[in-house]
């Protein structure tokens, strides 16, 4: 095996343990926050508080990594988030509890942002598109399988924590232990929106909405399964489905998207998102594989929706302005996932369980009716000038380094 791919599969292993731990934390800490009786607004908190975190981190943290080198950086974050969870469980405190959580999206953005500069540094430009699958496949399988260990303790023990700062730390191991490559510059992350907006306002306002969408999905649903009395082991078995069934159907959108123009599917894709977020508000009593199955289609669709705006971004940028843009749209999709779940808490503490979706299904309409508004601004690009859909990741600036598009 060369030295490359040798270096590569060690970064990607780091990716499993850091992802499969950060996939249990966040079911974890919704649980065990309702297990300790925080009210949904103080979950919404903490939650809101990882994504806030993550978005100062892909700002500030550009500036440590480039400071201090790439593996003292790294060995630095995983510590970090190692020690965090401990701390999780040593002082029960909502206040305690969201500044650990900002610190730990700041450590996970920051973390990253490492990985993803070294994997563009480790592969030649025409592997970069089959990288960037790949380690995008590998986060939600990881995260995924992440949920399954809830299986093996109580929310409540110290277990669970344990196994999630074992495996924060474990990620160390193959990153430190490889032979040094060649590493990629971490993209600046300070950018004009203005000029982004202005570019492609629909580009901006899908990421702003997907933010917000997948934030609310994945940082929420432990908290509203357990409302509909599910067990653990059901809603271990939910967030592993809707995470991996939803990349399969989020590949199919995507690639319907390169035959039709990008603004139609997104229109497309939200209305079905916001429809189904109104038939499982309005149909209480829903049976557990039903609910599963709805929600899988739901998970795919709104994951599709980051891809696709910058899918659509990209069709109307130069080829100069397509790193600075990609990293732009991360930006705006990291501030929606600020916010999502703090509304929509608002929304469940008013409407009770069902309020889970409502405040979704608004953006969904929302931003597919300003999808068919776009239309009628601009014309659709040629479609043989409409560049390809490609399966991107939703993490740092650095990422859009692996975009073989950039």
């Amino acid at each position: 095996m060369s030295r490359v791919s040798a270096s590569t599969i060690s970064l990607l292993v780091s990716v499993m343990f850091v992802w499969a731990a950060n996939g249990l934390c966040f079911t974890l800490l919704a649980l065990r926050m309702s297990i300790e009786g925080f009210d949904t607004m103080d979950i919404g908190l903490v939650t809101t508080g990882y994504f806030f975190g993550q978005l100062l981190g892909a700002i500030f943290f550009g500036i440590i990594i480039e400071r201090v080198g790439h593996v003292r950086a790294f060995a630095a974050f995983a510590s970090l988030l190692s020690a965090g969870v401990i701390g999780y469980v040593l002082y029960v405190d909502l206040i305690v509890w969201s500044c650990i959580r900002v610190l730990h999206g700041m450590c996970i953005a920051g973390l990253l942002m490492v990985v993803e500069s070294w994997l563009n540094g480790s592969v030649s430009n025409k592997s970069r598109g089959r990288l960037l699958a790949l380690y995008t496949i590998v986060q939600s399988i990881s995260m995924s399988l992440g949920q399954q260990l809830l299986n093996l303790e109580e929310p409540n023990s110290f277990i669970l924590f344990a196994l999630a700062s074992i495996f924060f730390s474990l990620a160390l191991l193959p990153l430190v232990l490889s032979r040094s490559v060649s590493v990629g510059e971490v993209v600046p992350s300070r950018l004009k929106f203005r000029e982004l907006i202005k570019i492609s306002p629909l580009g901006v306002m899908g990421s702003l909405g997907s933010g917000a969408l997948v934030s609310i999905l994945i940082g929420l649903s432990p908290i509203y399964l357990g409302t509909l009395g599910l067990s653990i082991s059901q809603i271990a078995l939910f967030m592993s489905v809707i995470i991996f069934g939803g990349l399969i159907v989020q590949y199919a959108v995507g690639r319907t998207s390169d035959i039709f123009d990008r603004r139609t599917i997104i229109a497309i894709a939200l209305f079905c998102g916001g429809s189904l977020c109104l038939a499982i508000s309005l149909t209480p009593g829903l049976n557990f594989w039903t609910l599963l199955g709805l929600t899988t289609i739901y998970s795919g669709i709104i994951f599709a929706v980051y891809p696709l705006s910058v899918a659509h971004a990209n069709d109307y940028l130069e080829v100069d302005d397509l790193v600075p843009a990609s990293a732009g749209l991360i930006m705006a999709m990291a501030i929606g996932a600020t916010v999502g779940p703090l509304v929509t808490t608002m929304y469940m503490e008013y409407f009770g369980n069902s309020g889970f979706f409502v405040f979704s299904s608004i953006i969904c309409f929302m931003i597919g009716g300003f999808a068919i508004f776009r239309m009628s601004r601009r014309s659709a690009p040629d479609m043989k000038d409409q560049g390809p859909y490609v399966l991107v990741s939703r993490t740092t600036p650095a990422s859009v380094e692996l975009d073989p598009r950039t």
